[in-house]
């Protein structure tokens, strides 16, 4: 069951502090937006912090997985960008991040998403929001992302990837993980390639050309073991893994307009 693969070789110290970097968000930081707060319980006595863009109830709603090093906060201006382009955009931390409490690790990651995934499912029903569901991680995010495209296919609409991972050992060892020595093989781990090839549906991989942490050809990778037929790979010239926004912002919203655009919204 893809749902709970044992993920416990990864959860060791040497690997967690590698793998996350995760940050308080500051009190009263957050910006003179709209937005709804949202603390969703993921464990006893444990909650994970979210903050919901929304504007329109008949629009696509984005659910959001960040990368390793940042918080929903990072995310306050381009939440309104979304809105404005008619689409929801809902963003998740992990544990230990934000205004969440516990510690990350990636067997939580992993459970957590599918907690969150029905709360935010549940939120929109309750809400009004009836548009189609799209899922969209961020590096890390990529992880929790496919892991719900593989489990949950019936009740995601579509899958979008932004500077995601194929191959989960080249990038443990590009962070400074020794694979041997917490018994890993180079082909285990986060099986993100294994995952995108149970999705069928509408897929938007979306990555920087010069990306110096998760190369575009783990890009490729995704792109072509995805069995969908509406499937489209956007590369974004000039850009690395963390300027992917200030290098290429203009394309990167149109693609996600028109990849969610397509999609259409529930009757």
């Amino acid at each position: 069951d893809l749902a709970y693969q044992d993920y416990s070789a990864l959860d060791r110290p040497e690997v967690l502090h590698r793998l996350f970097h995760p940050r308080p968000e500051w009190r009263g930081a957050m910006t003179s937006t709209p937005a709804r707060d949202e603390l969703i319980t993921v464990d006893t006595d444990v909650v994970v912090g979210a903050r919901f863009h929304t504007s329109a109830p008949a629009g696509p709603n984005i659910l959001f997985f960040h990368g390793n090093g940042e918080i929903v906060a990072d995310y306050d201006d381009l939440g309104p960008v979304y809105n404005r382009l008619g689409i929801n955009f809902l963003a998740v931390d992990y544990r230990g991040y934000g205004r969440s409490t516990g510690k990350p690790t990636v067997t939580h990651m992993m459970r957590d998403c599918h907690v969150i995934f029905a709360h935010v499912r549940s939120w929109l029903q309750i809400n009004g929001y009836h548009g189609p569901v799209l899922i969209m991680g961020r590096s890390l995010g990529s992880a929790s992302a496919l892991e719900l495209a593989a489990v949950h296919p019936a009740q995601v609409d579509g899958l979008i990837i932004e500077s995601g991972f194929a191959f989960p050992g080249p990038l443990l060892k590009r962070l400074g993980i020794d694979l041997a020595a917490v018994g890993l093989k180079e082909g285990e781990g986060l099986t993100n390639l294994d995952k995108i090839r149970d999705f069928h549906k509408s897929v938007l991989i979306i990555h920087a050309e010069h990306d110096q942490i998760i190369p575009f050809s783990d890009a490729l990778a995704l792109y072509d073991a995805c069995p969908a037929k509406d499937k489209t790979l956007l590369k974004i010239p000039n850009a690395g893994h963390n300027d992917i926004f200030s290098q290429g912002l203009t394309q990167y919203l149109a693609a996600i307009k028109a990849f969610s655009g397509r999609l259409g919204s529930d009757p």
